[in-house]
Formats: C-alpha cells, structure tokens, sequence
C-alpha cells in the first residue's frame, strides 16, 4: 500500500505539491491524474525518495525511501517519459534487458516472459533507438517488471500508445493489481485511464481537487461514455477509433467507449455490418 500524508514540495517561492493526501490499496489500480504541471511527477518522485519533501509523508507498505529508494525487488518504476530505458539506444530490447537481468541477479527467462508480457517478442532484436515512444514504453513496462516486484508505480505509461495499446495496458494494470500488487499510474486527463483505474485521484496545482471541478477536468460533464458489447471486437474497436473515440477493452471482452454517443456508435457499426449486442451510455462520475 501507498500512502501519501499531507505532501508538500516547495521550490523557493513556488510550491510544486501543496498539502497532497491519497492512498493507494493493494490489489487496485490507482490513477493520478492532472494537467501538465499538476504535480503528478514531483509526488512520485517525492514518494520514491528521489526527492525530499518540504513536509508531509509518503510510504510504500510503511516504508519512507526519502534516505534510500527502493530497490527494483521492492518497486518497480516507470519515471522516464521519453521512454528510452538502456544506456545505448544501440543495443536492442532483449540486450537492455539481459543487462538489467544480470545486475539483478535474475535468470534469464525472464527476460523471456516480459518480453511476452509486454508484446515486445517479435520486436526484441530491433535497435530500442528505432523504436516508436509506444514501443519504447512498452520496454520500460517490461523493465519495471523484470525483479517481479510487489508494487508499481508508472508515470504517464499510455504516452505514445495505440488504440491497440490501451487496451494492453488496461488489461495488464488489472492483472497485476488482481495478483494483489499495488499499481500507481499517472496521466492527463481527458485520458483513457479512467476507464483502467478503480481509484482516481485528481490534483491540479500540487493539490487534490474534487467534485465539480474534478469532473470538469476529467471532462466528465461533456464527453459520452458507453459500454459496447460485440463479437467483432477488434474490427469495432478499429472503426471506432477512426471516429475519434477512445477506446478500452474490458476484462469481460466488453468496450468502453469515450468520445461517441450510442447512436453514434450504432450507426458506424450498422454502416459496416458489425453486429452488437449492447449499447449501454454510461452515467458520469
């Protein structure tokens, strides 16, 4: 578990994170989300001791690593936006790996299984330099994965992902988070997180923000959302995402639709004969 208590961050005048409380429970996906600048960034920084705090507290199962971060048995992050995760943008996904396996004193076929686990097999020998930012998030979920730790913590992972890679992650953040893992993921909303995480936590200028306001920045109160059943899962996820909509594949094989009314999803599928089975519009909230 997370725990964050009365968070504050300052850089001289200017205060980053301002008071900040959440928790974060075992066994659930957590969203931190914000507009650029919110402070989302600065607070996992501060949680994973790569910064110190001005006051206030964050822990990860009791433990304050502002004197030590934590090791990559103990957490496994995802703080790199720019998405390159080796020393040499040279050397291909497998290497960065094996590399990293090495210096964890982890056996080898592991390297194998989160290349799996993060769809990166056929493209393991490829350069990690010619990678697109999808892909190279994707390795550095892989890289968070590798010691198998008991918590995560992601920052802006879905940067760069397709339609096809929300969906990855979505199920993937679920999985771990089943396994009884404490999963935290950061992003800016309007973003498909939303329809990943049990638990949101919205903060705009470093402080946690409800309600009205809250929903206003998760544009809640003017985008539709529907949860669509089909057999032509991936044909009616393509279609709809050519329309502008966003795109999540739930574990139940059902989609959640943002961005498109029922009818307007109705129509796209009528007009390319893919059949449905359930529109259902969403309330917001």
């Amino acid at each position: 578990m997370i725990e964050i208590r009365e968070l504050t961050k300052r850089y001289g005048e200017a205060t980053v994170v301002d008071g900040l409380s959440f928790t974060a429970e075992s066994g659930r996906v957590t969203g931190l989300l914000g507009p650029e600048g919110a402070g989302k960034s600065t607070t996992l920084r501060l949680l994973l001791g790569l910064s110190s705090p001005t006051a206030g507290s964050a822990s990860i199962g009791g433990r304050d690593f502002r004197n030590r971060p934590p090791g990559p048995r103990e957490v496994g992050t995802l703080l790199d936006t720019s998405g390159v995760y080796c020393r040499h943008v040279g050397n291909t996904a497998r290497e960065c790996l094996i590399g990293l396996a090495r210096r964890y004193g982890l056996p080898r076929d592991r390297v194998d299984q989160v290349l799996d686990e993060v769809g990166l097999t056929e493209a393991e020998h490829r350069r990690v330099g010619t990678y697109p930012l999808g892909m190279r998030q994707r390795l550095g979920v892989a890289c968070a994965l590798l010691a198998d730790p008991p918590v995560l913590v992601f920052d802006e992972p879905l940067n760069g992902l397709d339609h096809r890679g929300l969906a990855w992650a979505g199920n993937l953040f679920r999985r771990l988070a089943g396994e009884g893992r404490t999963v935290l993921v950061s992003g800016q909303p309007p973003i498909e997180l939303r329809g990943m995480a049990e638990d949101l936590v919205v903060i705009a200028g470093g402080r946690r923000v409800e309600g009205r306001r809250a929903s206003l920045l998760l544009g809640r109160d003017n985008r539709p959302r529907v949860l669509v059943r089909t057999p032509d899962v991936a044909v009616l996820t393509e279609l709809l995402a050519d329309e502008g909509a966003s795109v999540v594949l739930n574990d139940d094989q059902s989609l959640t639709v943002t961005g498109l009314t029922a009818r307007g999803i109705g129509d796209v599928a009528f007009l390319n004969v893919v059949p449905v089975h359930e529109l259902a519009p969403q309330t917001p909230g």
